[in-house]
This record gives structure tokens, C-alpha cells and sequence, in this order.
């Protein structure tokens, strides 16, 4: 049975449980069933039917990849592609490292300067070096600035929207405006956003990236990594690219993000949800600064983000918040150890809800003069709303800033 015809015209609700989706062909399963085999048969020297190695070829991993595709709106044919266009890697960083492969030594990147530090880590200390690139960071707010920045030797542009963790915006159809003339790759990290609230290829980029981990597979227990592109051309290079480097995404890692991305659409509505009225409430808290949510009115970029993130039509700020506590270090350390139902953790964008200090834990990777660039301050904390009840995540922190 064929996958649900033209599964990219549905709406993203339905997708995300049919898309580039059909039964398992032996047993009519409707959940693709785990395949844990390392190779396959072949009738003769060289004639496989269609799976080979499972670096190169997993069903399990096919059907994932496929469903990705769809959610962020490859148009790629499962004939043209056997994952219309979606590549599923063993971590987002693998990801990232796999795009950057694209490109050729001494080649420039212009990159957002508000980056994970993970990707900042990747380009500065390692490909810097081992692949020669040229790296310009900016804070694409104003796409003035890239044009300004753009060289002859310009080949990408990675973007993250929102950032992690400021929660800046880049409007994306600028960017592709500017760079699509010219030829040079545009890639958007739409890990905080998810192609439920934006979907960067219909907006002219050519690769979308992600952080499974997050809000994809949604459960905290599965690794993994994701690039997507509508262009055949572009699909060809980057599953060459995949098998070569061969870090793929584990059969077991990409059942559970399947199964974790079949809930997607229900999870969003409720992390936005839950986190605008979280937000709404710190932002009058006396113990709290200031908060930075793009679903604020406050937020500089808010007429952006009504724009450019919408779930089913509706603007949405996302699940993510930052917030700048009155105070110093020490007052940050007591309000994450007193929370009792989010936990400090690393990582974000599961059902349970987590609390972070990115200065001290996911961007002690970036220099302390960058991060007081950005203003990542000692008084900055990021919350990941989960899908818990509202009431009872905000008197956890009420609880927690109380008396601070």
C-alpha cells in the first residue's frame, strides 16, 4: 500500500500521523515495525531489493525520515528519494557536521552570533581548523547585515530562529531573499520551533535542521538528529554525505521519534499555551527583571513572530522562555534548586518540564566575553514549558522565587 498520497497538501495535524507513512508490507502493521538487521539478502552480486546495509538502508529509519520530510514540506517524491528528502543522524550535532560537509576548505559561513553552544563549539574549535572555514557571526535581526558581511567566498548561511537561549528572530524569507540570488546555501536550525509553528523550506530556504532530541521525539529518551531539503539536487549530495560519514540514527532511536512525532501536533498546543501564560505571569513577578518570550509584546521582535509562528493559523510565541532574575549569581542558584516539578536538566522540549542555567551548563562552551556580548548573564534562566497542568508548574515556581 503506497504512502498517503500527497501528504504534504494535509494539514500538519494529520501529517504528523500519516505522513510518508504505510503498513508494514508482511504484516500490515500500522506502526513500522523496528528493524534491527545489519544486512539483507541479495539475489545476486549487487541486486538488493532496496536495502542493502543498514547505514546506507533501514526502513525503520526511512519511515521517520520520511514523516519529517512531509512536516517540514519536501515536496520530494518517495521515487526520486527514498526519504523525500529527509536525513535522520545520530545526534544534531552529527547534523550539523554532516551540512557542513557541503561545503569546501577555506569556504564562508555566516552564521548567527546568538548560536547553541554546541554548534558554536563545532564551527570555532573544530572545522575552523580542520576544514579551514571562515566563520562571520552576526546578529542577523537586521538581514542588512548579512549583505554587508556576504564575500566572494560566501557559501552558507546558518541561521537559528528562535536562538538559543536569547530567543532572537531572523525573518526567514528575508534571509532567502538575499541569499538565494547569490547561490548560497541557506540552512535554519528549527529545533525550538518545530515545523508545527514554522517551516522554513516554504519560505525559500534549502535545508532545515534539527535537534530530535527536542521537541520531535518530545520524550527525553531518543538521540537524534535531522536534515531536510526539497531540492532533489541537494538530496543527492547530502545521502551520499550520510552514508559516507555514517552517522546515522540507530533503528530504536528513529521507531521512538516516530512514535514521539505522531503526538507532535498536540504537544505544541499545549507548550505554547502553557508558556504564554507562564510568561504573561514572571513578567509582573517583583523577582523577576526581565522576560523574554516572542510571544510578549515586549519582545522587540513580537510583529515578527505574529508573522512567522503560527500554530494552525494562530501567532504563537513557542515553549521556550528566558527570563533575567533581580539579583547575582547566587540568587539564580537558589531559585533552580528549590524548584520541585521542573527539573534542572540540560536539553529541552519534552513532556516534562526543565530548568537551566545556559552560562553554567549548555553554553559554558562559549567564551565568557561572548556571552556577555549576548547576554548570557549569570542571571539568565531558560524554562522549557512542559505539557504538565499550568497551575500546578506555576506555583512550582512561585514557590521557588518566593523570598529571593
Amino acid at each position: 500500500m503506497p504512502a498517503m498520497a500527497h501528504a504534504h497538501t494535509a494539514s500538519l495535524d494529520t501529517i504528523c500521523i500519516h505522513g510518508g507513512q504505510h503498513p508494514d508490507p508482511s504484516t500490515g502493521a500500522v506502526m513500522p515495525p523496528v528493524s534491527l538487521a545489519t544486512t539483507y539478502v541479495q539475489s545476486t552480486p549487487g541486486v538488493h531489493r532496496g536495502f542493502e546495509y543498514t547505514r546506507s538502508h533501514n526502513p525503520t529509519r526511512y519511515a521517520w525520515e520520511r514523516l519529517a520530510a512531509r512536516l517540514e514540506g519536501s515536496e520530494i517524491d518517495e521515487s526520486a528519494d527514498p526519504s523525500c528528502g529527509g536525513f535522520a543522524f545520530s545526534s544534531g550535532l552529527a547534523a550539523v557536521a554532516t551540512a557542513l560537509e557541503l561545503l569546501d576548505s577555506g569556504d564562508h559561513v555566516i552564521a548567527m552570533d546568538d548560536l547553541y553552544g554546541g554548534t558554536y563549539r563545532l564551527l570555532t574549535r573544530v572545522r575552523e581548523r580542520s576544514q579551514g572555514l571562515k566563520v562571520t557571526y552576526l546578529d542577523m535581526t537586521d538581514p542588512a547585515r548579512i549583505e554587508r558581511a556576504i564575500t566572494d567566498r560566501t557559501r552558507m548561511i546558518w541561521v537559528e530562529t528562535p536562538t538559543n537561549p536569547t530567543l532572537k528572530l531572523v525573518d526567514l524569507a528575508s534571509v532567502a531573499r538575499i541569499a538565494g540570488p547569490r547561490k548560497i546555501l541557506t540552512v535554519c536550525d528549527n529545533t525550538f520551533a518545530t515545523p508545527m509553528l514554522q517551516r522554513p523550506l516554504t519560505m525559500g530556504f534549502d535545508i532545515v535542521m534539527h535537534s530530535t532530541t527536542k521537541y520531535l521525539a518530545g520524550h527525553s529518551d531518543a538521540l537524534g538528529g535531522l536534515l531536510v531539503t526539497g531540492r532533489t539536487d541537494l538530496a543527492t549530495r547530502i545521502r551520499f554525505l550520510q552514508n559516507a560519514i555514517g552517522s546515522v540514527q540507530g533503528p530504536l532511536d528513529a521507531y521512538l521519534t516516530l512514535r514521539g512525532a505522531k503526538t507532535l501536533a498536540l504537544r505544541m498546543e499545549r507548550h505554547c499555551a502553557s508558556a504564554a501564560r507562564i510568561a504573561r505571569w514572571l513578567d509582573a513577578h517583583e523577582a523577576v527583571a526581565r522576560v523574554v518570550y516572542p510571544g510578549l509584546p515586549s519582545h522587540p521582535q513580537h510583529a515578527l513572530a505574529q508573522r512567522q509562528m503560527r500554530l494552525r493559523g494562530t501567532p504563537v510565541g513557542g515553549g521556550m522562555i528566558t527570563i533575567h532574575l533581580r539579583g547575582d549569581i547566587s540568587t539564580a542558584r537558589r531559585f533552580l534548586e528549590r524548584v520541585r516539578i521542573f527539573a534542572l536538566a540540560e536539553s529541552l522540549g519534552g513532556v516534562e518540564s526543565l530548568i537551566e542555567h545556559p552560562a553554567i551548563m549548555t553554553h559554558a562552551s562559549l567564551p565568557p566575553e561572548t556571552r556577555a556580548a549576548l547576554g548570557i548573564d549569570d542571571t539568565l534562566v531558560r524554562l522549557s514549558i512542559g505539557i504538565e497542568d499550568p497551575d500546578d508548574l506555576q506555583a512550582d515556581l512561585a514557590q521557588a522565587l518566593a523570598g529571593l
